[in-house]
């Protein structure tokens, strides 16, 4: 592994752990991280892999990503993990793995400069934060250190409840993009009916989401509906210019 950067446990709590952050660089690794993603995504996700060898979640865009990963240093488990594919990359592989949801062609004009990301997840023992934003560190200084500007991706919402939390996911993120009408629109290939979205004010908006937003990234249309994961995937995009000045600090981008 590449060492990006590490953290210590801090001693006044308990659930924080002493991490790791860096880039798979051998084939042991990447199925290391393979197999964090088959585990956590079927025993929460209910998900189906017919690619999957062994417990191994093994999808054809890996061998043109970059992926990141973080270890604990105490067990030296894979306990999260997040893929980047670049547009050079992306070229290669015939497109991006966005693609295959979603129409993107009012991105065309950024397409040099767009990274995306994909395939995350962090172990359940690991979800207080820390993994999360070791891996968003990540992904800001690979964009820096390599001059992009955009990062795609999808933020999946769960529709084991019916759609009550894409429901919301939705309605905040269609009163953003009616708000502002000169952003481009990433068109759903197999649009989730919206009309079957559950309408409530109880329901939580996912920490992924919220994390994504809360960091300045916003949603460029209507979730397609990922058959295999049960989900509606929200296409999310993430200018780094437009990232929040806490953040940009934090992630060593100012």
């Amino acid at each position: 592994m590449q060492e990006i950067m590490r953290i210590q446990a801090d001693e006044n709590d308990t659930s924080s752990h002493s991490l790791v952050l860096g880039i798979a660089t051998t084939a042991e690794e990447v199925e290391q991280l393979q197999r964090l993603r088959y585990e956590v995504y079927t025993n929460e996700m209910n998900v189906v892999f017919p690619g999957a060898v062994n417990g191994v979640d093994i999808e054809p865009f890996d061998k043109w990503c970059v992926h990141l990963m973080v270890r604990d240093l105490k067990t030296d488990a894979v306990v999260g993990t997040y893929r980047i594919l670049s547009p050079e990359k992306a070229a290669e592989a015939g497109g991006y793995y966005s693609e295959l949801e979603f129409n993107i062609d009012q991105l065309a004009h950024i397409r040099h400069v767009l990274c995306e990301c994909g395939r995350s997840c962090t172990h359940p023992d690991y979800r207080n934060g820390q993994a999360i934003m070791l891996l968003w560190n990540g992904l800001a200084r690979y964009l820096l250190s390599n001059n992009y500007r955009y990062m795609l991706g999808c933020a999946s919402v769960s529709l084991a409840d019916g759609g009550v939390q894409a429901s919301k996911v939705w309605r905040a993120a269609k009163r953003d993009i009616d708000a502002h009408p000169e952003r481009p629109i990433m068109v759903p290939i197999n649009p989730y009916p919206l009309d079957k979205l559950t309408l409530t004010d109880d329901a939580k908006t996912p920490a992924l989401i919220k994390g994504y937003l809360k960091i300045g990234a916003h949603i460029c249309g209507e979730p397609a509906f990922d058959r295999d994961f049960n989900s509606a995937d929200f296409p999310v995009i993430i200018d780094v210019a437009n990232i929040d000045t806490r953040y940009k600090k934090h992630f060593g981008l100012a």
